[in-house]
């Protein structure tokens, strides 16, 4: 049996106010392709299947016609669970019906103990899913004593283990950071103060842990307790990142492979730096032009409308920072000592980027005149 493990998909997710939908629509294109090249069984998707609690009519759009697509199209089984972005009633809706199809959402934290099984090639396979859960939650609804995130997960986790199945291979998906786990800008935090983050321990004994909430590909423990990472990257602490989804070969004795397939987006996140004249050459003649980007210029003097300059070649710089200008606690400020040390030199290259000349000296003598006299009357107050 082949499983394809998925999750972090972030439907309706807007970058820097920019909305994501069609690359997210690329790349859900993409791992379809992999889903019938591959041969791929079932799909597993590990919650955050939107981007918030009530998505957009486009974001729910796109995910009815891949699930058609699975479900009805490709006769495919399809379980996944609810994230900390999901609205888990409302994603729930229609879940007894939808069952029926193949779809099967886990998102009702009362049904955490009982399995989906997979029967296909002659392999039973049993599938537990645990949904995105705070301790409140699992405390209110158990009766039980769970203070942080550790202790409601590892009560969630020893109660399926008590019960599995004693022959069948067992596979867990669960929405939760996984202690040690690298995390990254875009994603939210469980939890205001205190302690978010679960052990690996208890999860060990499972022949695969299908993880959500990391949006980086990596694994805790073993190889088999693993975050697929999110179909795309979401911020630009994530530019080194290589998104994919994780194919999970399993048979009646256990799993015989674990392989990341990767996904090429139709545009890259990436962070440039340099001076802006080179930026801009560099970017007359770059075939990925249209990547988003973050830009950082190392330019010492004021730069009028950098952003517009840069957008004439690159489109879609989305942030820029200016790493030349930032005071000692990192802020991009100029404090008052370098605004007077400095305000000629801007004034001048302000002059010279509005008229295309340079000030005659006449000009600079009477404006350096004007900034000193500004300066005495500043002093004054």
């Amino acid at each position: 049996m082949r499983l394809l493990h998925t999750a972090d998909w972030h439907l309706g997710r807007l970058f820097h106010n920019l909305s994501l939908l069609e690359d997210q629509r690329h790349v859900l294109d993409q791992l379809i392709e992999i889903i019938d090249r591959e041969n791929v069984d079932a799909v597993l998707i590990a919650g955050d299947i939107y981007d918030r609690s009530v998505p957009p009519s486009a974001a729910v759009m796109l995910l009815d016609e891949v699930l058609h697509a699975l479900c009805e199209e490709r006769k495919l089984p399809v379980i996944m669970i609810s994230g900390n972005h999901d609205g888990a009633e409302r994603l729930r809706f229609g879940a007894r019906h939808l069952r029926q199809t193949g779809l099967h959402i886990l998102s009702d934290l009362a049904d955490f103990a009982t399995p989906v099984t997979l029967t296909i090639k002659g392999i039973e396979v049993d599938v537990f899913g645990i949904p995105y859960a705070d301790p409140e939650h699992v405390r209110s609804q158990f009766d039980v004593d769970t203070r942080d995130f550790d202790a409601a997960h590892r009560y969630l986790v020893e109660r399926i283990s008590e019960q599995r199945h004693p022959t069948r291979p067992c596979v867990l998906m669960s929405h939760c950071f996984v202690d040690g786990g690298s995390a990254s800008d875009s994603e939210r935090p469980l939890t205001l103060g205190g302690a978010e983050s679960v052990a690996w321990e208890p999860m060990q004994g499972f022949d695969y842990v299908a993880l959500g909430h990391l949006h980086g590909p990596q694994y805790r423990g073993g190889e088999h307790i693993r975050y697929s990472g999110s179909l795309l990257k979401y911020s630009f602490s994530e530019a080194s990142q290589r998104k994919g989804v994780t194919l999970v070969d399993i048979d009646a004795s256990g799993v015989s492979r674990i392989e990341q397939i990767p996904l090429i987006p139709h545009r890259e996140v990436r962070v440039l730096e340099g001076e802006i004249d080179a930026l801009i050459a560099q970017g007359r003649t770059d075939p990925h032009a249209d990547d988003y980007l973050l830009v950082r210029l190392t330019d010492r003097h004021a730069i009028l409308d950098p952003m517009g300059k840069l957008r004439e070649v690159y489109p879609n710089v989305l942030h820029l920072e200016k790493p030349g200008m930032l005071d000692a606690r990192g802020n991009q400020q100029l404090d008052r000592d370098r605004l007077r040390f400095d305000a000629l030199d801007m004034f001048s290259d302000f002059f010279n980027q509005t008229s295309g000349e340079a000030m005659s000296e006449e000009q600079a003598s009477a404006m350096a005149a004007l900034i000193t006299q500004l300066q005495r009357d500043e002093a004054q107050q």
